[in-house]
C-alpha cells in the first residue's frame, strides 16, 4: 500500500542533480553523523516523524455579557461540548508549610521603598579591596604593623623548637593526614589552620591571658550602616572566630587617628560602589547582631580566620577574598560598637575597636588588622577607619608527594621545600596581641 523508502528516494533522485546516488546517499542517511539533519530535511518519508509540531496557542476566553456559560460542573465529569468550569481557589483553614505561598513583595510586612545593599559570604565585588575600603570609609596601609611584629622577637614569646614544629604541622596537613595519595585542598587548609592554632595555644602556661579566649564557628553576623544616601548591611555566616573576654588593644593612638581626617578616599568612578552587592527591598532596617547573646562571656572579637576553600561552590579570586576579609572584620567591629555606643553615628569612638583577620589557601596567607575609629560613615570627610593589609605572604614554596622531574632532572624534591619562618611569626604576633 505504501511505497518503500527506497522507491521514494529513487523518485526524488532526478530532482537533486548535485547529489550522487547512492554514494552520497550514505552521507545523508540517518547514520551519516554531521549530515543527519540534511537527511531529515530532504529525504523524510513521513513528515510526522521529522517535523516539529507548532506550539498550540491558548484559547482566549470570551465572556458575553448577559449569557451564562454552560459547564459540566454539576455532572462532575468531562462532557464534550460543555465548557470547562472555573472553581474558586480553595483556602485551608489551617497552616500547612508544605503548601505555603508567599504574598506579593509589595504586600510583605518588611517591604521598603528604599532598597538595601547586602554583602554576604558569596559576594564578589568587582573592585575588591578598593571597593571594600570605600564602603567602610577606611584608610589602607600596606604591610604588617611593626609594633605587633616586635612581640615575637622576644625569646619568651616564642615556641620551643618553633620552626621544626611548624614544619611538622605543615607535613601533617599535606602528607600524613590522609589515606589517599594526597589530601584535597579543602581538607589540608583546615588541618593546617587548626595545627597552627594548636601550636600557638601551647604558650598558654606562660601567657595566662590566652586562656580567656574561645573559638566559635557558624555564627550569624548582622550589621547596618549608611554610606551617603544608600543603606548597607553585612550579614550571614563567615569564618572561624577567635573571641576574647577582653577587648583587643588599639594599634594607633589619638594622634594617628586624628591625622586620618586629611586622608582622601580612593574612588573608582564611573563604577558604582554598590556593584555586585545584592539589592533587596524586603529587609529589617536595624539589623545589628554580633551572633551571640548578651550573656556570652567572650563578647569581643579578636581574630577571624578565613579559608579560601571553605565553600567549594563559591571560589573567590584573591582580590575578592581579601575584600571579604575586610568587610566581615569591619562588620564584627561595627556590631560591637553598636552594642557599646548605640546605633547613632559617632564621629569619634571613645575607645577604638580593633579586630584582626587571617586568610589562607593552605600555602599563601593574608594578614589584616582593622581599627574602627568612627561609626559616622555617611560622608567622605572627617575621621577615617584604619586597616593594615599584608597580602600574599607565602609560608612555603612546595609540598610535593612525589618529586617534580623535568628532562631527567629533579626540579623540586619530594617533601616540604622553601619553608619561610617569617610567615608564622606574623601569625603568632596576631595570636599574642592583647595577651602580652
Amino acid at each position: 500500500m505504501f511505497p518503500s523508502p527506497a522507491q521514494c528516494l529513487k523518485t526524488a533522485a532526478p530532482l537533486l542533480p548535485q547529489i550522487g546516488f547512492p554514494k552520497d546517499l550514505r552521507r545523508l542517511s540517518a547514520h551519516g553523523g554531521a549530515s543527519r539533519l540534511q537527511a531529515r530535511r530532504h529525504f523524510g518519508v513521513s513528515s510526522c516523524l521529522t517535523a516539529k509540531a507548532p506550539p498550540r496557542k491558548p484559547r482566549d476566553k470570551v465572556e458575553i455579557p448577559g449569557l451564562e456559560m454552560v459547564t459540566y460542573a454539576e455532572r462532575m465529569h468531562y462532557i464534550p461540548g460543555l465548557a470547562k468550569p472555573t472553581f474558586p481557589r480553595w483556602e485551608r483553614d489551617y497552616k500547612d508549610p508544605r503548601f505555603y505561598t508567599s504574598p506579593p513583595r509589595p504586600q510583605m510586612a518588611l517591604h521598603k521603598e528604599k532598597p538595601c545593599y547586602v554583602y554576604h559570604q558569596r559576594t564578589s565585588p568587582l573592585e575588591g579591596v578598593r571597593q571594600a575600603a570605600w564602603l567602610t570609609k577606611t584608610k589602607l596601609i600596606t604591610g604588617f604593623p611593626s609594633q605587633l611584629l616586635s612581640l615575637v622577637e622576644k625569646p619568651e614569646n616564642q615556641i620551643p623548637d618553633q620552626d621544626e614544629r611548624v614544619q611538622n604541622a605543615i607535613k601533617h596537613a599535606r602528607f600524613w593526614d590522609t589515606t589517599e595519595l594526597r589530601p584535597n585542598k579543602e581538607k589540608y587548609c583546615n588541618t593546617l589552620l587548626l595545627n597552627l592554632l594548636h601550636l600557638c595555644a601551647t604558650l598558654q602556661p606562660t601567657h595566662p591571658a590566652l586562656g580567656r579566649r574561645m573559638l566559635a564557628e557558624n555564627y550569624i553576623l548582622g550589621a547596618t550602616w549608611k554610606r551617603g544616601e544608600d543603606l548597607f548591611q553585612i550579614r550571614g555566616p563567615n569564618g572561624l572566630l577567635h573571641s576574647s573576654m577582653d577587648p583587643v588593644p588599639e594599634v594607633f593612638g589619638e594622634k594617628e587617628v586624628s591625622e586620618t581626617a586629611d586622608n582622601v578616599l580612593e574612588t573608582f568612578h564611573p563604577v558604582s560602589p554598590t556593584i555586585d552587592l545584592q539589592k533587596v527591598d524586603v529587609y529589617k532596617e536595624n539589623v545589628n547582631c554580633t551572633g551571640f547573646k548578651g550573656s556570652y562571656p567572650y563578647p569581643h572579637a579578636h581574630t577571624l580566620y578565613f579559608l579560601e576553600s571553605a565553600d567549594p561552590r563559591c571560589n573567590l579570586r584573591p582580590e575578592q577574598f581579601r575584600a571579604k576579609m575586610i568587610m566581615f572584620t569591619f562588620g564584627n567591629a561595627l556590631a560591637r560598637a553598636h552594642k557599646l555606643y548605640g546605633t547613632q553615628p559617632r564621629q569619634v569612638l571613645d575607645r577604638p575597636i580593633t579586630v584582626q583577620a587571617v586568610g589562607t589557601n593552605g600555602r599563601i596567607f593574608q594578614f589584616l588588622v582593622f581599627q574602627l575609629n568612627t561609626t559616622d560613615l555617611s560622608g567622605d570627610d572627617g575621621i577615617k577607619n584604619l586597616m593594615w593589609l599584608d597580602e600574599d605572604v607565602e609560608m612555603y614554596d612546595f609540598a610535593k608527594v612525589r618529586p617534580y622531574i623535568k628532562k631527567k632532572q629533579v626540579k623540586v624534591p619530594a617533601g616540604l621545600a622553601g619553608y619561610k619562618p617569617e610567615t608564622f611569626k606574623k601569625f603568632l604576633a596576631l595570636y599574642l596581641h592583647g595577651a602580652v
